[in-house]
């Protein structure tokens, strides 16, 4: 093995990922965060490749460049409020620990989402790679990829070699950004390349509503960042949206330019992208409707099924998933044909109770805090109780392939009809709404359904826009909500465009 590891390059893969919602009132702990790993340094390697994320494409593109690979740490934790200090000392501690055990690295290939916030760090991110800095020195080459929603200081781009994120959303590419990553190493460790790096910020807070890449105002952004990408000399150019519910300095958009040496070519290409960002700011327009037009305007479409973005209680941005204001007004205005799904650990055990086909009658949601309303009492049939696993095989947003929202349960809620059934998703955990297997694997075709209510922002459109008839954004109360004026900013720049829409 020794003499492996001294005829080729080796690399160290992991990451430590989280997106942290400052109005989140529920932090995330060390316990949060999932640590897949096997018994075997290969054993892990493989583990971690049998997904569609970046770590993923680190090590398909470290096999192809003849890397040997040394895995450290793979944590990632559902977006909630800000990571607890001890939960940052332990992860980093673990990567550091493995780091320092390794055979003599020659290069580390490291995920970091960009937009993680702690008790006492303002960019969680890079915090870590200071700490991985003072631990192994600022020699060792060090690629660092992010998430499209990442927050980026001008103090990371410093102290990483290169710096690149996700180009698309929802979330494609992720593998293939990894795989970019793990190509732009190899140039590195062989010294083809010398890189320098170019931060330049708009000054916007690009809201989560136009965030989605296939479609303008980012589409031509990102057809441009594809295109520069192929000039001579320019190894990674990256558009990121910014993550708008992290308070933090850093809040906002921003363009990270890698070159081989030429920093000016670096600083030309990131300013004539910040200057396309800019320039679509007057097609940024919150004219969004709230829960009681929406819901009109649903059950009227004859576009089925419609899709309603519950944008305030974005799961993936960190929201708390049990959120009501949907749920109440579909009841109130006596819907049918809808799904919602809650994260309620309550309402499943009253569900287990019933039994399956037993009667239910229970409050259910608006039990994390008030901001997310108010519990709705349900009443309805147990159609279904089972394990809430489920597998999706398709590139979705995130790169995930397997799924645990935990015990689950779907209530028939009564006034259902056989044609028109409406249902109520219970979970045990939240659970983003990537796949569309969330909802076949508990029973219901989505396909069927006059009304389909996500609690998200943009992530679930890979998934839900291929058999949406409709998609109507809601703007609703919740720690996602869209409009910044919900919120008492402390850390962001005052003058930050898009803050006061």
């Amino acid at each position: 093995m020794q003499g492996a590891w001294a005829q080729r390059p080796v690399i160290a893969v992991g990451g430590i990922l989280h997106e942290s919602n400052s109005f989140h009132s529920v932090k995330t702990r060390l316990d949060d965060f999932r640590r897949p790993s096997a018994a075997t340094p290969q054993a892990t390697l493989d583990q971690w490749a049998d997904n569609l994320d970046e770590i993923a494409g680190y090590i398909q593109g470290g096999r192809k460049a003849g890397f040997d690979l040394y895995p450290t740490i793979a944590a990632r934790a559902t977006p909630a409020g800000p990571v607890t200090d001890a939960a940052l000392d332990a992860l980093t501690g673990e990567l550091i620990a493995k780091l320092k055990a390794a055979p003599k690295l020659d290069g580390i290939l490291l995920a970091l989402h960009g937009a993680m916030v702690t008790e006492s760090f303002p960019h969680g991110d890079a915090e870590i790679v200071r700490r991985v800095r003072a631990a192994l020195g600022d020699k060792i080459p060090l690629v660092v990829t992010h998430d499209f929603h990442a927050n980026v200081s001008p103090e990371i781009v410093a102290q990483t070699t290169v710096l690149l994120t996700y180009k698309t959303c929802p979330h494609i590419d992720q593998k293939e950004r990894g795989m970019q990553a793990a190509g732009i190493m190899a140039r590195i460790v062989t010294g083809e390349v010398k890189p320098v790096q170019a931060l330049v910020k708009p000054g916007m807070l690009y809201n989560i509503r136009y965030q989605y890449t296939s479609v303008p105002p980012l589409r031509p952004i990102y057809d441009e960042e594809l295109r520069l990408e192929k000039e001579p000399g320019v190894l990674a150019v990256s558009v990121s949206g910014g993550y708008q519910y992290a308070d933090v300095p850093a809040m906002g958009a921003s363009v990270i330019v890698a070159t081989d040496g030429d920093r000016t070519q670096a600083q030309t290409i990131a300013k004539k992208l910040s200057g396309m960002l800019w320039a679509t700011r007057d097609q940024l327009k919150l004219n969004v409707p709230e829960p009681a037009e929406a819901v009109r305007r649903a059950m009227s479409s004859t576009k089925a099924p419609v899709v309603l973005v519950e944008m305030g209680d974005n799961i993936g941005g960190g929201s708390a998933g049990d959120a009501t204001f949907m749920l109440s007004e579909l009841v109130r205005q006596k819907a049918r044909g809808w799904v919602v799904a809650l994260a309620d650990r309550a309402a499943v055990a009253e569900a287990v109770k019933a039994g399956i086909g037993g009667r239910f009658s229970s409050p259910a949601g608006g039990r994390t805090d008030k901001i997310h309303g108010d519990p709705v009492n349900i009443t309805g049939r147990v159609k279904t109780i089972y394990d809430g696993q489920f597998r999706e095989t398709e590139i979705r947003h995130g790169g995930q392939m397997y799924y645990n929202q935990g015990l689950s349960a779907v209530i028939e809620v009564d006034g259902s009809t056989r044609d028109l059934a409406s249902y109520v998703l219970l979970t045990t955990e939240r659970q983003v709404p990537f796949s569309l297997h969330q909802l076949i694997s508990a029973g219901i075709l989505p396909e069927r359904q006059k009304i389909l209510v996500v609690k998200a922002a943009v992530a679930f459109r890979a998934a839900y826009e291929p058999i949406a008839g409709e998609i109507i954004e809601v703007d609703t109360p919740g720690a996602t909500a869209i409009n910044p004026r919900r919120f008492t900013w402390k850390r962001v720049p005052h003058d930050l465009f898009g803050l006061r829409p």
